[in-house]
């Protein structure tokens, strides 16, 4: 009698469930942005946003609950009911750095959440104030040493990604400075800009503007080939550091146990959506790459998190890098 009762019941579940995703949506989704309005992880969902919008046929609300280095928001989504109407807009520091760096979390990067498309590659870059006297990568390290721990870095939240490639940096050229912890990336390059503080390690997109308009100076980008959006700055291979790529790639994620149905349907949006020319030529000027179309699945998504977890881990942990 019992396994009749518990036969029934879960027929009846996957009867429901199929027939919600059948009918998904059928009310506003909620993208959320574990960092502050306004930062490059902020307006790519915007971005998506009004054109999901379209596609849909839903609201898509996007919110930013910010703190803990983008832990905060994350375990919302990680606790939300898998509907399909709670997701997140994630990147390297979200699904990858915060496994390592802080000691425990609430959820699992890896099992809490379903893949959904791979969204945005943007690299990360080494930018300073204006007023600096250092005109190159060599230049800059000279003048760290010459003031020794004085400089101070901007970083998104301790043990973040900043942190991260910082501290490889300060390990790989014998320099020593203070970092400097921000809630998110728009409060930080707010004060970069108004000389409040000397230099950052951030994504290139959350930075573009300011270093467009004469506001900043860019001494390297930590990736193998110069960036579109600043073809004019040099890799960090170029500038005399080689050895080391940083990239905050975007992924889409939903709670873990969403039904396939809705993942296919959010993943075929996404994808059109980001073959729209608008969307496109929006990434661009915001110095955003998006992902080939062959990379566009939840299986690529899947092996790209997987293989990036395997990559800095263990140069995380080697480091001692540790969130607070």
């Amino acid at each position: 009698m019992k396994k009749l009762i518990a036969m029934t019941l879960a027929i009846v579940m996957a009867s429901s469930a199929s027939a919600a995703a059948q009918t998904y949506p059928s009310r506003p989704i909620t993208i959320v942005v574990p960092f502050s309005a306004g930062g490059p992880t902020d307006t790519l969902a915007r971005i998506l946003g009004e054109r999901l919008k379209d596609l849909l046929g839903q609201t898509i609300v996007v919110e930013n609950p910010t703190g803990a280095a983008g832990t905060i928001g994350t375990a919302r989504v990680a606790r939300s009911a898998p509907d399909g109407y709670t997701l997140i807009l994630g990147h390297w520091q979200t699904h990858v750095v915060n496994g390592a760096t802080f000691g425990s979390l609430q959820f699992d990067v890896m099992k809490d959440f379903e893949p959904i498309v791979l969204v945005a590659d943007c690299p990360v870059w080494f930018v300073g104030k204006a007023s600096l006297p250092a005109n190159n990568l060599k230049e800059l390290i000279a003048w760290l040493k010459a003031n020794d721990g004085k400089a101070t870095v901007g970083i998104a939240g301790v043990g973040g990604g900043g942190d991260v490639v910082g501290t490889y940096f300060q390990k790989n050229t014998g320099t020593k400075f203070q970092f400097v912890p921000y809630r998110g990336a728009a409060p930080l390059v707010q004060d970069l800009v108004a000389a409040q503080i000397d230099l950052t390690f951030g994504q290139v997109a959350g930075h573009l503007a300011q270093y467009r308009a004469g506001q900043l100076k860019a001494y390297m980008v930590m990736a193998a080939t110069r960036w579109p959006a600043a073809p004019d700055v040099p890799t960090i291979d170029e500038a005399g550091l080689p050895g080391l790529y940083a990239s905050f790639w975007h992924g889409l994620w939903a709670p873990k146990g969403t039904p396939k149905e809705v993942i296919a349907k959010l993943r075929a949006a996404m994808v059109e959506a980001l073959a729209d020319p608008t969307v496109k030529k929006r990434f661009a000027d915001v110095g955003q790459g998006i992902w080939p179309r062959d990379k566009q699945t939840s299986e690529a998504l899947a092996a790209h998190h997987k293989a990036e977890i395997e990559k800095w881990w263990p140069i995380i942990k080697a480091a001692g890098i540790k969130a607070e």
